[in-house]
């Protein structure tokens, strides 16, 4: 039998193991995976009964593969969720599908709400024009927003740049005050600084044009008639009971259950490459012992500047642009509080009456806290007391290493309660009951220094036979959760059929119709 080595036991390693073993008995298969947790940053933690989704990940997909992988590993509810059941609101069921009241392997299907905390006040996600932003901007900003979207329509800017890419859609104003600071706080680095690849990848089909033509359609009779608690802020997704890593433990026992392995504390810290193969990995574990496994194939998501630190006699050239690659980090903070200082405006009801957001992204420049996620409404499941607590997740960018990732999670603790009550989302500090940190390294990465010339270092890896880049991090590209696995789905093609050329594993998540409606910043993550 084959020996194929996965590096990485996050969405892409688990579906290609997974994969492999469930169409061919040809291939033995090991999964080393560098921490003692698997799913990647789409893993869920549990801390005192309360679960974090780590960096949210809404379960959507426009691949029918995606979707049905999804399916056969956690069906669909057949009854509605505590939540909703309470609550008297409707939600799509599978005739079917198990009870989440009594059954745990269960995908349960979710309204979305995302929106904009921006000067204390509620604003779509993405942007709109609608009454809503048109009154909280006031009439001033509404002018100079218009005025200057009329100035981008005549004078375009050359796309050489994030913020030409964002001022040729939506107007320097709108720029100004939705996107520039936001993506300072996401990626450190002033837009003008950023490649508009990173744009024309998270932000496909949406500009000021396509709002209007939005807000035309919802002008018509049949769209006036829609039910009120069904705006444009809604869509429905899917979402595992008890978090994304749910997904992937199941998957994981279920490719255990087939014959394979996963190996955890296993670092792959070189691989012994020659005549155009990947021969073998080394390891190491955290307590320096380590240890060298044979390959036949070799499917990797690890990050590619730790995969071409890790090759032998790499060309000084390629290990340059590999050095270079940027990658953002983050930490997220729990917050556990007894109430919020937010009103429910909205007609969605929420146990609690709390706002009925998902993601709330905090546009203002004067805290460095950049999204909100109320766990609550992902899944009640996910919190202990759902009707009693909310169970928050504060997300900050920033880069490994630096003075707020250094910072003690008793500081993170206080920084984001400190920002909090600035803002108005708490009014009091004696509101929070508990917290917890997680610290997340390499979930961005980023599309500036060496990112230009990252053209060279796939062509230098895609020489190595055997050898195929998966996942966010094992192509350096701001992937979903379903992009990813659909690079191993690729791989495993290729594999099972033979084909040697990896271009439809790097065309993935490159096309112009972007796999779920238009999110700048979405997915989070995934």
């Amino acid at each position: 039998m084959k020996q194929v080595v996965i590096i990485g036991a996050g969405p892409a390693g688990i579906t290609a193991g997974y994969e492999l073993l469930s169409r061919s008995q040809d291939y033995q298969v090991t999964i080393l995976e560098a921490s003692r947790q698997l799913g990647g940053i789409s893993r869920t933690v549990t801390y005192r009964g309360n679960r974090m989704d780590i960096g949210g990940h809404r379960f959507f997909s426009k691949d029918p593969r995606v979707n049905e992988w999804w399916q056969h590993i956690l069906p669909f509810q057949g009854q509605p969720a505590y939540d909703y059941k309470k609550l008297q609101r409707e939600v799509t069921l599978d005739p079917d599908g198990p009870d989440p009241e009594q059954a745990d392997r269960v995908m349960l299907r979710r309204k979305r709400v995302s929106r904009i905390y921006y000067q204390q006040h509620f604003f779509d996600y993405p942007v709109r024009l609608n009454i809503r932003t048109l009154k909280n901007m006031g009439p001033g900003q509404t002018l100079a927003a218009g005025t200057s979207y009329l100035a981008a329509c005549v004078h375009k800017l050359p796309e050489d740049s994030l913020e030409n890419f964002y001022i040729n859609r939506f107007g320097r104003k709108l720029y100004s005050m939705f996107f520039e600071g936001y993506t300072e706080k996401l990626w450190g680095r002033a837009p003008r600084d950023i490649s508009a690849d990173w744009g024309a990848q998270r932000v496909k089909g949406l500009s000021v044009t396509a709002v209007l033509k939005d807000m035309l359609r919802k002008l018509r009779p049949s769209a006036a008639s829609a039910p009120a608690t069904e705006t444009s802020l809604i869509e429905e997704f899917a979402y595992p009971k008890y978090g994304p890593g749910q997904l992937w433990s199941e998957a994981a026992a279920d490719f255990i259950n087939m014959g394979g392995q996963i190996l955890y504390d296993h670092e792959v810290t070189g691989l012994e490459n020659r005549d155009s193969r990947i021969a073998a990995l080394r390891w190491t574990g955290s307590d320096g012992q380590g240890g060298r496994m044979p390959a036949d194939i070799v499917i990797s998501s690890m990050p590619l500047k730790d995969l071409a630190a890790g090759l032998q006699q790499v060309p000084a050239e390629i290990a340059a642009i590999a050095r270079g690659l940027p990658y953002r980090d983050f930490v997220t903070v729990g917050l556990l509080v007894s109430r919020l200082n937010l009103k429910n405006e909205t007609a969605i009801p929420t146990l609690g009456n709390i706002v009925p957001d998902n993601w709330i992204y905090v546009q203002d420049t004067g805290v460095k806290l950049g999204r909100i996620q109320i766990f609550n409404n992902w899944s009640p499941y996910m919190v202990e007391q759902p009707e009693d607590t909310i169970w928050m997740g504060l997300e900050y960018f920033c880069s490994e290493g630096d003075r707020y990732w250094q910072q003690s999670d008793a500081a993170w603790k206080e920084q984001g309660v400190q920002e909090l009550l600035r803002m108005g989302v708490l009014d009091n500090p004696d509101v929070v009951l508990d917290y917890h940190c997680e610290r997340v390294r390499k979930a961005y990465p980023a599309y500036f220094d060496t990112y230009a010339q990252i053209g060279r270092l796939i062509a230098y890896l895609n020489q190595w036979e055997n050898l195929y880049c998966v996942g966010r991090n094992g192509q350096h590209r701001y992937n979903n959760m379903d992009h990813s696995m659909e690079t191993a789905f690729q791989a495993v093609d290729n594999i099972l059929c033979g084909r040697q050329d990896k271009a439809n594993l790097w065309q993935v998540n490159t096309d112009q119709d972007y796999q779920e409606s238009p999110d700048p910043e979405a997915e989070g993550r995934a």
